[in-house]
Protein backbone atom coordinates (compact mmCIF):
# COMPACT_ATOMS: atom_id res chain seq x y z
CA UNK A 1 0.00 0.00 0.00
CA UNK A 2 1.35 3.39 -1.09
CA UNK A 3 1.54 5.91 2.02
CA UNK A 4 0.74 9.44 0.41
CA UNK A 5 0.85 12.82 3.17
CA UNK A 6 -1.77 14.53 2.97
CA UNK A 7 -1.45 18.69 4.06
CA UNK A 8 -4.57 20.17 4.58
CA UNK A 9 -4.53 23.92 3.69
CA UNK A 10 -8.51 25.16 4.45
CA UNK A 11 -6.83 27.69 6.82
CA UNK A 12 -4.16 29.18 4.89
CA UNK A 13 -5.64 28.33 0.56
CA UNK A 14 -9.41 27.77 1.79
CA UNK A 15 -9.56 31.29 4.25
CA UNK A 16 -8.86 32.92 0.28
CA UNK A 17 -12.06 31.82 -0.95
CA UNK A 18 -14.68 34.39 -1.25
CA UNK A 19 -17.07 34.81 1.99
CA UNK A 20 -14.76 32.94 4.10
CA UNK A 21 -13.45 33.91 7.27
CA UNK A 22 -12.39 32.74 10.18
CA UNK A 23 -11.95 33.94 14.26
CA UNK A 24 -9.01 32.20 15.86
CA UNK A 25 -11.18 30.17 17.60
CA UNK A 26 -12.58 28.81 14.08
CA UNK A 27 -8.70 27.82 13.23
CA UNK A 28 -8.60 26.17 16.61
CA UNK A 29 -11.48 23.98 16.33
CA UNK A 30 -10.88 23.12 12.35
CA UNK A 31 -7.35 22.03 13.48
CA UNK A 32 -9.09 19.56 15.90
CA UNK A 33 -11.28 18.08 13.48
CA UNK A 34 -8.77 17.75 10.53
CA UNK A 35 -6.40 16.21 13.70
CA UNK A 36 -9.41 13.82 14.14
CA UNK A 37 -9.71 13.13 10.66
CA UNK A 38 -5.65 12.04 10.66
CA UNK A 39 -4.13 14.55 7.79
CA UNK A 40 -0.48 14.71 7.90
CA UNK A 41 -0.12 18.10 7.82
CA UNK A 42 -1.96 21.63 8.56
CA UNK A 43 -0.97 24.36 7.03
CA UNK A 44 -2.16 27.20 9.04
CA UNK A 45 -1.84 29.96 7.90
CA UNK A 46 1.46 33.08 7.67
CA UNK A 47 2.18 33.94 10.96
CA UNK A 48 3.60 37.39 9.24
CA UNK A 49 0.49 38.55 7.50
CA UNK A 50 -1.93 39.58 10.38
CA UNK A 51 -2.45 39.80 13.76
CA UNK A 52 -4.82 37.21 13.68
CA UNK A 53 -2.79 34.33 11.98
CA UNK A 54 -0.07 35.41 14.81
CA UNK A 55 -2.32 34.83 17.69
CA UNK A 56 -3.62 31.67 16.39
CA UNK A 57 -0.02 29.96 16.22
CA UNK A 58 0.46 31.21 19.65
CA UNK A 59 -2.60 29.90 20.71
CA UNK A 60 -1.69 26.95 18.73
CA UNK A 61 1.38 25.99 20.95
CA UNK A 62 -1.06 24.82 23.48
CA UNK A 63 -3.08 21.94 21.57
CA UNK A 64 -1.90 18.59 22.16
CA UNK A 65 -2.31 16.93 18.32
CA UNK A 66 -1.97 13.03 18.04
CA UNK A 67 -2.00 12.73 13.95
CA UNK A 68 -1.52 16.32 12.62
CA UNK A 69 1.75 18.63 12.39
CA UNK A 70 0.91 22.34 12.09
CA UNK A 71 2.88 24.21 9.10
CA UNK A 72 3.45 27.79 9.09
CA UNK A 73 3.31 28.90 5.72
CA UNK A 74 5.73 32.19 3.96
CA UNK A 75 7.66 33.26 1.39
CA UNK A 76 11.29 33.33 0.35
CA UNK A 77 13.69 35.92 1.46
CA UNK A 78 13.40 39.48 0.13
CA UNK A 79 15.62 39.96 -3.13
CA UNK A 80 17.52 43.21 -1.12
CA UNK A 81 17.60 41.72 2.36
CA UNK A 82 19.59 38.58 4.28
CA UNK A 83 17.29 35.83 5.58
CA UNK A 84 18.30 37.00 9.57
CA UNK A 85 16.37 40.80 8.68
CA UNK A 86 13.31 39.81 6.92
CA UNK A 87 10.75 40.02 9.10
CA UNK A 88 8.88 37.10 7.28
CA UNK A 89 11.15 35.00 8.01
CA UNK A 90 10.99 36.21 11.99
CA UNK A 91 7.85 35.60 12.09
CA UNK A 92 7.92 31.96 10.38
CA UNK A 93 10.52 30.88 13.38
CA UNK A 94 8.93 32.79 16.04
CA UNK A 95 5.64 30.14 15.23
CA UNK A 96 7.76 27.41 16.76
CA UNK A 97 6.31 25.10 14.12
CA UNK A 98 8.40 22.40 13.28
CA UNK A 99 7.59 22.09 9.55
CA UNK A 100 7.31 25.47 7.67
CA UNK A 101 6.11 25.58 4.05
CA UNK A 102 7.95 28.07 1.65
CA UNK A 103 6.60 29.42 -1.80
CA UNK A 104 9.10 30.73 -4.63
CA UNK A 105 8.65 31.62 -8.42
CA UNK A 106 9.94 28.85 -11.07
CA UNK A 107 8.18 30.74 -13.83
CA UNK A 108 11.36 32.93 -15.29
CA UNK A 109 8.08 35.45 -16.17
CA UNK A 110 6.90 35.53 -12.69
CA UNK A 111 10.35 36.51 -11.87
CA UNK A 112 11.58 39.24 -13.90
CA UNK A 113 8.33 40.60 -14.44
CA UNK A 114 6.13 40.20 -11.25
CA UNK A 115 9.11 40.11 -8.71
CA UNK A 116 11.94 42.06 -10.85
CA UNK A 117 14.56 40.19 -9.87
CA UNK A 118 17.30 38.38 -12.01
CA UNK A 119 17.00 35.03 -12.56
CA UNK A 120 19.98 34.28 -10.56
CA UNK A 121 18.74 36.39 -7.52
CA UNK A 122 15.78 33.96 -7.53
CA UNK A 123 17.31 30.68 -7.46
CA UNK A 124 19.25 32.26 -4.28
CA UNK A 125 16.68 33.87 -2.81
CA UNK A 126 15.04 29.83 -2.70
CA UNK A 127 18.07 28.70 -1.91
CA UNK A 128 19.20 31.08 0.89
CA UNK A 129 15.92 30.67 2.66
CA UNK A 130 15.28 26.99 2.64
CA UNK A 131 19.30 26.71 4.07
CA UNK A 132 18.84 29.30 6.78
CA UNK A 133 15.22 27.53 7.68
CA UNK A 134 16.50 24.15 8.15
CA UNK A 135 19.61 25.66 10.06
CA UNK A 136 16.93 26.69 12.59
CA UNK A 137 16.28 23.15 12.70
CA UNK A 138 12.79 23.56 10.49
CA UNK A 139 11.69 20.73 8.07
CA UNK A 140 11.33 22.68 5.07
CA UNK A 141 8.40 21.92 2.29
CA UNK A 142 9.12 24.05 -1.01
CA UNK A 143 6.20 25.03 -2.79
CA UNK A 144 7.26 25.61 -6.70
CA UNK A 145 4.56 28.47 -7.13
CA UNK A 146 3.64 28.29 -11.41
CA UNK A 147 5.67 25.41 -11.49
CA UNK A 148 3.57 23.63 -14.18
CA UNK A 149 3.20 26.81 -16.52
CA UNK A 150 7.11 27.46 -15.85
CA UNK A 151 8.10 24.02 -17.00
CA UNK A 152 6.05 24.56 -20.15
CA UNK A 153 7.64 27.76 -20.84
CA UNK A 154 11.03 27.30 -19.55
CA UNK A 155 11.71 23.96 -18.10
CA UNK A 156 15.28 24.03 -17.50
CA UNK A 157 14.77 26.97 -15.13
CA UNK A 158 11.71 25.54 -13.21
CA UNK A 159 13.93 22.18 -12.52
CA UNK A 160 17.13 24.56 -11.39
CA UNK A 161 14.42 26.55 -9.04
CA UNK A 162 13.88 23.19 -7.76
CA UNK A 163 17.10 22.03 -7.36
CA UNK A 164 17.91 25.22 -5.46
CA UNK A 165 15.41 24.51 -2.89
CA UNK A 166 17.39 20.92 -2.76
CA UNK A 167 20.28 22.37 -1.86
CA UNK A 168 18.93 24.64 0.99
CA UNK A 169 17.42 21.57 2.14
CA UNK A 170 14.14 21.64 1.61
CA UNK A 171 12.71 17.91 1.70
CA UNK A 172 9.56 18.34 -0.04
CA UNK A 173 8.99 20.25 -3.50
CA UNK A 174 5.65 20.88 -3.84
CA UNK A 175 4.74 21.63 -7.53
CA UNK A 176 1.76 24.24 -7.61
CA UNK A 177 -0.37 24.54 -10.27
CA UNK A 178 -1.12 27.90 -9.41
CA UNK A 179 -3.39 28.95 -12.24
CA UNK A 180 -5.54 25.96 -12.17
CA UNK A 181 -4.96 25.96 -16.11
CA UNK A 182 -3.18 22.91 -17.13
CA UNK A 183 -4.60 19.80 -18.59
CA UNK A 184 -4.12 15.93 -16.63
CA UNK A 185 -1.26 14.75 -18.96
CA UNK A 186 0.45 18.11 -18.71
CA UNK A 187 0.47 17.36 -14.73
CA UNK A 188 1.44 13.62 -15.18
CA UNK A 189 4.27 14.54 -17.48
CA UNK A 190 5.77 17.20 -15.48
CA UNK A 191 5.37 15.81 -12.16
CA UNK A 192 7.25 12.54 -13.63
CA UNK A 193 10.06 14.44 -14.97
CA UNK A 194 10.92 15.53 -11.30
CA UNK A 195 10.41 12.66 -9.76
CA UNK A 196 12.79 10.88 -11.93
CA UNK A 197 15.13 13.48 -11.07
CA UNK A 198 14.88 13.90 -7.44
CA UNK A 199 14.15 10.87 -6.25
CA UNK A 200 16.14 8.55 -7.49
CA UNK A 201 19.35 9.29 -4.93
CA UNK A 202 18.05 12.83 -3.09
CA UNK A 203 15.91 12.27 0.12
CA UNK A 204 13.17 14.52 -1.60
CA UNK A 205 9.51 13.45 -1.88
CA UNK A 206 7.64 15.41 -4.60
CA UNK A 207 3.57 16.96 -4.07
CA UNK A 208 1.23 17.97 -6.01
CA UNK A 209 -0.72 21.70 -5.21
CA UNK A 210 -3.65 22.09 -7.87
CA UNK A 211 -6.53 24.52 -8.32
CA UNK A 212 -9.86 24.01 -9.76
CA UNK A 213 -9.82 26.55 -12.97
CA UNK A 214 -10.54 24.13 -15.56
CA UNK A 215 -12.73 21.95 -13.38
CA UNK A 216 -9.75 19.21 -12.79
CA UNK A 217 -7.94 19.72 -10.07
CA UNK A 218 -8.57 16.27 -8.17
CA UNK A 219 -8.08 14.55 -11.63
CA UNK A 220 -4.85 16.61 -11.76
CA UNK A 221 -4.33 15.56 -8.32
CA UNK A 222 -4.71 11.82 -8.43
CA UNK A 223 -2.23 11.76 -11.63
CA UNK A 224 0.23 13.49 -10.29
CA UNK A 225 0.11 10.48 -7.38
CA UNK A 226 0.31 7.94 -10.53
CA UNK A 227 3.01 9.83 -11.66
CA UNK A 228 4.83 9.01 -8.43
CA UNK A 229 4.16 12.09 -6.26
CA UNK A 230 3.47 11.47 -2.40
CA UNK A 231 2.24 14.22 -0.95
CA UNK A 232 -0.94 15.76 -1.69
CA UNK A 233 -1.99 19.73 -0.79
CA UNK A 234 -5.58 20.82 -1.40
CA UNK A 235 -8.89 22.02 1.13
CA UNK A 236 -10.80 19.27 2.53
CA UNK A 237 -13.90 20.71 1.08
CA UNK A 238 -12.21 22.64 -1.97
CA UNK A 239 -13.20 26.36 -1.74
CA UNK A 240 -10.62 28.86 -1.75
CA UNK A 241 -9.42 31.65 -4.16
CA UNK A 242 -11.12 31.89 -7.69
CA UNK A 243 -12.79 28.58 -8.27
CA UNK A 244 -11.30 26.73 -5.64
CA UNK A 245 -8.63 24.27 -4.33
CA UNK A 246 -8.30 20.36 -4.81
CA UNK A 247 -11.24 19.02 -2.78
CA UNK A 248 -9.27 16.19 -0.24
CA UNK A 249 -12.72 14.65 0.80
CA UNK A 250 -12.74 13.35 -2.61
CA UNK A 251 -9.21 12.65 -3.08
CA UNK A 252 -8.59 11.16 -0.05
CA UNK A 253 -11.42 8.51 -1.09
CA UNK A 254 -10.37 8.10 -4.16
CA UNK A 255 -6.72 7.40 -3.21
CA UNK A 256 -8.18 5.00 -0.01
CA UNK A 257 -11.05 3.27 -1.50
CA UNK A 258 -9.73 3.04 -5.48
CA UNK A 259 -5.93 3.30 -5.81
CA UNK A 260 -4.35 1.15 -2.47
CA UNK A 261 -3.22 4.03 -0.33
CA UNK A 262 -2.98 5.26 2.62
CA UNK A 263 -3.12 8.83 3.24
CA UNK A 264 -5.13 9.34 6.90
CA UNK A 265 -4.40 8.00 10.21
CA UNK A 266 -7.91 8.47 11.26
CA UNK A 267 -10.53 6.07 10.20
CA UNK A 268 -12.19 6.98 6.95
CA UNK A 269 -15.68 6.42 8.23
CA UNK A 270 -15.25 9.82 10.10
CA UNK A 271 -14.89 11.43 6.22
CA UNK A 272 -18.42 12.90 6.44
CA UNK A 273 -19.13 13.75 9.72
CA UNK A 274 -15.81 16.01 9.97
CA UNK A 275 -16.69 17.71 6.66
CA UNK A 276 -19.90 18.39 7.79
CA UNK A 277 -18.29 19.77 10.87
CA UNK A 278 -15.64 21.99 9.06
CA UNK A 279 -19.08 23.42 6.96
CA UNK A 280 -20.59 24.22 9.76
CA UNK A 281 -17.34 26.31 11.25
CA UNK A 282 -17.21 27.85 8.08
CA UNK A 283 -20.31 28.86 8.32
CA UNK A 284 -21.63 27.17 4.53
CA UNK A 285 -23.65 24.54 3.29
CA UNK A 286 -22.40 21.40 2.37
CA UNK A 287 -22.57 21.14 -1.25
CA UNK A 288 -25.14 18.27 -1.49
CA UNK A 289 -23.28 17.00 -5.20
CA UNK A 290 -20.26 16.52 -3.46
CA UNK A 291 -18.67 13.00 -3.93
CA UNK A 292 -18.70 10.76 -1.36
CA UNK A 293 -19.75 13.27 1.40
CA UNK A 294 -22.60 15.11 -0.06
CA UNK A 295 -26.46 14.65 1.13
CA UNK A 296 -27.03 13.52 -2.58
CA UNK A 297 -23.53 10.93 -3.00
CA UNK A 298 -25.93 8.00 -1.89
CA UNK A 299 -29.59 9.27 -3.00
CA UNK A 300 -31.53 7.39 -5.45
CA UNK A 301 -35.17 8.75 -6.93
CA UNK A 302 -35.63 6.56 -10.13
CA UNK A 303 -37.75 3.93 -9.05
CA UNK A 304 -35.78 1.62 -11.51
CA UNK A 305 -32.45 2.48 -9.57
CA UNK A 306 -34.11 2.43 -5.69
CA UNK A 307 -35.59 -1.02 -6.97
CA UNK A 308 -32.17 -2.66 -7.86
CA UNK A 309 -30.70 -0.54 -4.54
CA UNK A 310 -32.59 -2.20 -2.34
CA UNK A 311 -32.09 -5.74 -3.79
CA UNK A 312 -27.94 -5.23 -4.42
CA UNK A 313 -26.53 -1.62 -3.49
CA UNK A 314 -23.88 -2.67 -5.79
CA UNK A 315 -26.20 -2.31 -8.59
CA UNK A 316 -25.64 1.49 -8.29
CA UNK A 317 -23.15 2.42 -6.02
CA UNK A 318 -19.59 2.51 -6.88
CA UNK A 319 -18.79 2.56 -2.85
CA UNK A 320 -20.73 1.74 0.16
CA UNK A 321 -21.93 4.88 1.70
CA UNK A 322 -20.58 3.54 5.13
CA UNK A 323 -17.29 3.70 4.17
CA UNK A 324 -17.12 7.55 4.50
CA UNK A 325 -20.09 8.04 6.91
CA UNK A 326 -22.44 8.77 4.56
CA UNK A 327 -25.86 7.37 4.24
CA UNK A 328 -27.66 5.93 1.55
CA UNK A 329 -30.96 7.95 0.74
CA UNK A 330 -34.09 7.38 -0.86
CA UNK A 331 -35.82 9.97 -2.57
CA UNK A 332 -39.64 9.95 -2.61
CA UNK A 333 -40.81 12.02 -6.01
CA UNK A 334 -43.81 10.93 -8.83
CA UNK A 335 -40.49 8.32 -10.42
CA UNK A 336 -39.98 6.99 -7.27
CA UNK A 337 -41.80 3.63 -7.27
CA UNK A 338 -43.54 0.92 -4.97
CA UNK A 339 -40.24 -0.35 -3.85
CA UNK A 340 -39.04 3.15 -2.48
CA UNK A 341 -42.99 3.91 -1.05
CA UNK A 342 -42.43 0.10 0.51
CA UNK A 343 -39.18 0.60 1.89
CA UNK A 344 -39.83 4.17 3.73
CA UNK A 345 -43.17 2.98 5.09
CA UNK A 346 -41.74 -0.55 6.32
CA UNK A 347 -39.93 2.10 8.99
CA UNK A 348 -43.19 2.65 10.37
CA UNK A 349 -45.56 -0.03 9.35
CA UNK A 350 -43.52 -3.35 8.13
CA UNK A 351 -46.65 -5.50 7.88
CA UNK A 352 -47.14 -3.45 3.93
CA UNK A 353 -45.76 -4.76 0.78
CA UNK A 354 -45.74 -3.24 -2.51
CA UNK A 355 -49.12 -5.39 -3.22
CA UNK A 356 -50.87 -3.82 -0.64
CA UNK A 357 -53.89 -1.26 -1.46
CA UNK A 358 -52.14 1.50 0.46
CA UNK A 359 -49.25 1.43 -1.31
CA UNK A 360 -50.98 2.32 -4.29
CA UNK A 361 -52.93 5.19 -2.94
CA UNK A 362 -50.16 6.68 -1.44
CA UNK A 363 -47.95 6.77 -4.82
CA UNK A 364 -51.89 8.22 -6.14
CA UNK A 365 -51.56 10.78 -3.34
CA UNK A 366 -47.63 11.64 -4.21
CA UNK A 367 -47.91 12.31 -7.63
CA UNK A 368 -51.38 14.89 -7.37
CA UNK A 369 -49.27 16.55 -4.96
CA UNK A 370 -46.45 16.83 -6.84
CA UNK A 371 -48.15 17.97 -9.40
CA UNK A 372 -49.25 20.96 -7.68
CA UNK A 373 -45.83 21.70 -6.59
CA UNK A 374 -44.56 19.31 -3.83
CA UNK A 375 -41.07 18.12 -4.10
CA UNK A 376 -41.26 15.07 -1.46
CA UNK A 377 -37.21 14.11 -2.13
CA UNK A 378 -36.40 17.36 0.23
CA UNK A 379 -38.84 16.98 2.45
CA UNK A 380 -38.68 13.32 4.05
CA UNK A 381 -40.72 14.56 7.40
CA UNK A 382 -43.80 15.83 5.30
CA UNK A 383 -43.77 12.32 3.59
CA UNK A 384 -43.99 10.26 6.77
CA UNK A 385 -46.73 12.37 8.09
CA UNK A 386 -48.76 11.95 4.70
CA UNK A 387 -48.07 8.01 4.75
CA UNK A 388 -49.27 7.99 8.33
CA UNK A 389 -52.60 10.02 7.36
CA UNK A 390 -52.97 7.50 4.15
CA UNK A 391 -52.48 4.37 6.16
CA UNK A 392 -54.90 5.99 9.60
CA UNK A 393 -51.77 6.13 11.72
CA UNK A 394 -52.15 9.92 12.26
CA UNK A 395 -53.47 11.46 15.12
CA UNK A 396 -53.30 15.74 15.07
CA UNK A 397 -51.82 17.40 17.92
CA UNK A 398 -54.23 20.51 18.19
CA UNK A 399 -56.29 22.18 15.58
CA UNK A 400 -56.76 25.36 14.07
CA UNK A 401 -59.40 28.09 14.27
CA UNK A 402 -57.75 30.78 12.40
CA UNK A 403 -54.24 32.73 12.29
CA UNK A 404 -53.84 36.29 11.66
CA UNK A 405 -50.71 38.12 10.27
CA UNK A 406 -49.86 41.81 9.97
CA UNK A 407 -46.26 43.43 9.47
CA UNK A 408 -45.26 47.19 10.00
CA UNK A 409 -42.98 49.04 7.38
CA UNK A 410 -40.78 51.30 8.34
CA UNK A 411 -39.62 48.63 11.12
CA UNK A 412 -40.20 49.13 14.27
CA UNK A 413 -36.63 49.91 15.98
CA UNK A 414 -36.52 46.57 17.85
CA UNK A 415 -36.73 44.88 14.33
CA UNK A 416 -39.94 43.28 15.73
CA UNK A 417 -41.69 44.19 12.55
CA UNK A 418 -44.89 41.83 12.31
CA UNK A 419 -47.36 40.50 14.33
CA UNK A 420 -49.21 36.93 14.25
CA UNK A 421 -52.15 35.57 16.18
CA UNK A 422 -53.10 32.67 15.98
CA UNK A 423 -56.80 30.07 17.82
CA UNK A 424 -55.80 26.85 17.99
CA UNK A 425 -57.83 23.58 20.08
CA UNK A 426 -55.18 21.43 21.73
CA UNK A 427 -55.97 18.85 24.26
CA UNK A 428 -60.09 19.78 24.62
CA UNK A 429 -58.63 23.42 25.33
CA UNK A 430 -59.28 26.51 23.02
CA UNK A 431 -56.45 28.48 23.16
CA UNK A 432 -55.52 32.09 21.98
CA UNK A 433 -51.82 33.56 21.46
CA UNK A 434 -49.81 36.21 19.94
CA UNK A 435 -46.14 36.65 18.93
CA UNK A 436 -44.05 39.51 17.43
CA UNK A 437 -41.35 39.28 15.19
CA UNK A 438 -38.53 39.82 12.33
CA UNK A 439 -41.57 39.33 9.59
CA UNK A 440 -44.73 37.69 9.58
CA UNK A 441 -43.41 33.98 9.07
CA UNK A 442 -40.82 34.81 12.70
CA UNK A 443 -44.67 36.31 14.17
CA UNK A 444 -46.16 32.92 13.78
CA UNK A 445 -43.35 30.75 14.48
CA UNK A 446 -43.11 32.77 17.82
CA UNK A 447 -46.91 32.61 18.49
CA UNK A 448 -47.17 28.52 17.39
CA UNK A 449 -44.92 27.31 19.99
CA UNK A 450 -46.11 29.98 22.89
CA UNK A 451 -49.95 28.05 22.01
CA UNK A 452 -48.14 24.61 22.11
CA UNK A 453 -45.53 24.70 24.83
CA UNK A 454 -47.75 24.91 27.38
CA UNK A 455 -49.13 21.10 26.74
CA UNK A 456 -45.97 20.10 24.57
CA UNK A 457 -43.03 20.82 26.29
CA UNK A 458 -40.81 19.54 23.26
CA UNK A 459 -41.44 21.95 21.03
CA UNK A 460 -39.72 24.65 22.75
CA UNK A 461 -36.80 22.57 21.73
CA UNK A 462 -37.32 22.95 18.15
CA UNK A 463 -34.74 25.24 16.29
CA UNK A 464 -35.73 26.09 12.68
CA UNK A 465 -32.19 25.86 10.71
CA UNK A 466 -33.56 26.72 7.19
CA UNK A 467 -35.95 27.89 5.68
CA UNK A 468 -35.98 28.05 1.73
CA UNK A 469 -38.93 29.76 -0.52
CA UNK A 470 -39.38 28.30 -4.15
CA UNK A 471 -41.63 30.59 -6.63
CA UNK A 472 -43.44 27.73 -8.49
CA UNK A 473 -44.99 29.69 -11.71
CA UNK A 474 -42.98 32.80 -12.06
CA UNK A 475 -45.62 33.68 -15.27
CA UNK A 476 -48.25 34.72 -12.51
CA UNK A 477 -46.12 37.07 -10.85
CA UNK A 478 -47.39 38.22 -7.10
CA UNK A 479 -50.30 34.95 -7.63
CA UNK A 480 -47.99 32.36 -7.81
CA UNK A 481 -47.87 29.60 -6.18
CA UNK A 482 -44.74 29.09 -3.62
CA UNK A 483 -43.18 26.22 -1.83
CA UNK A 484 -41.75 26.33 1.32
CA UNK A 485 -39.35 24.37 2.62
CA UNK A 486 -37.90 24.22 6.59
CA UNK A 487 -35.23 22.26 7.63
CA UNK A 488 -35.65 22.06 11.51
CA UNK A 489 -33.38 20.12 14.62
CA UNK A 490 -33.72 20.26 18.10
CA UNK A 491 -30.07 19.13 18.80
CA UNK A 492 -29.95 15.54 18.06
CA UNK A 493 -31.84 14.93 15.20
CA UNK A 494 -32.29 17.00 11.95
CA UNK A 495 -35.70 16.91 9.89
CA UNK A 496 -37.13 18.55 6.63
CA UNK A 497 -41.01 19.64 6.25
CA UNK A 498 -42.65 21.41 3.20
CA UNK A 499 -45.80 23.63 2.40
CA UNK A 500 -47.33 24.47 -0.88
CA UNK A 501 -49.94 26.97 -1.44
CA UNK A 502 -50.64 30.44 -3.14
CA UNK A 503 -49.83 32.60 -0.37
CA UNK A 504 -46.54 32.18 1.49
CA UNK A 505 -47.58 32.61 5.14
CA UNK A 506 -49.82 29.48 4.14
CA UNK A 507 -47.47 27.60 2.82
CA UNK A 508 -45.04 28.26 5.58
CA UNK A 509 -47.71 27.31 8.01
CA UNK A 510 -48.24 24.26 6.70
CA UNK A 511 -44.78 23.47 6.38
CA UNK A 512 -44.12 24.51 10.34
CA UNK A 513 -47.19 22.34 11.39
CA UNK A 514 -45.17 19.46 9.81
CA UNK A 515 -42.19 20.17 11.45
CA UNK A 516 -43.91 20.37 15.23
CA UNK A 517 -45.78 17.02 14.66
CA UNK A 518 -43.13 15.36 13.24
CA UNK A 519 -40.81 15.99 16.47
CA UNK A 520 -43.58 15.09 18.66
CA UNK A 521 -44.54 11.69 17.01
CA UNK A 522 -41.19 10.91 17.10
CA UNK A 523 -40.78 11.60 21.29
CA UNK A 524 -43.54 9.76 21.71
CA UNK A 525 -42.56 6.89 19.46
CA UNK A 526 -39.22 6.76 21.66
CA UNK A 527 -41.62 7.05 24.75
CA UNK A 528 -43.34 3.89 23.90
CA UNK A 529 -40.24 2.00 23.43
CA UNK A 530 -38.40 2.56 26.37
CA UNK A 531 -41.78 1.23 27.94
CA UNK A 532 -41.88 -2.04 25.58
Amino acid sequence: MKKIDILDSTLRDGSQGEGISYSVQDKINIVKALDELGVAFIEAGNPGSNPKDMEFFQEAKKLSLKNSKIVAFGSTRRKDLKCSEDANLQSLLSAETEVVCIFGKTWDFQVTEILHATLEENLEMIRDTCDYLTKKGKTVIFDAEHFFTGFAANKDYAMKALSAAVEGGATCLSLCETKGGAMPMECYNATKAVVEKFCGSANVSIGIHTHNDSGLAVANSLLAVEAGATHVQGVLLGFGERTGNANLSTIIADLQLKLDCQCISGNLENLTPICKRVAEITNIALDTGMPYVGASAFAHKAGMHIDAVIKNPFAYEHVTPESVGNERVFLMSEVAGKSMIVEKVQKFDKTLTKSSPVVAEIVAKVKDLEHDGYQFEGADASFEILVRKVIGKYQPFFNLHYYKTSGEFPRFADDQSAFAQVKLDVDGKSVVTAGEGDGPVNAMDVALRKALEEFYPAVSQIRLTDYKVRVLDGKSATASRVRVLIESSDGSDSWATMGVAGDVIEASYIALVDSFEYKLIKDLEKKFAKLL
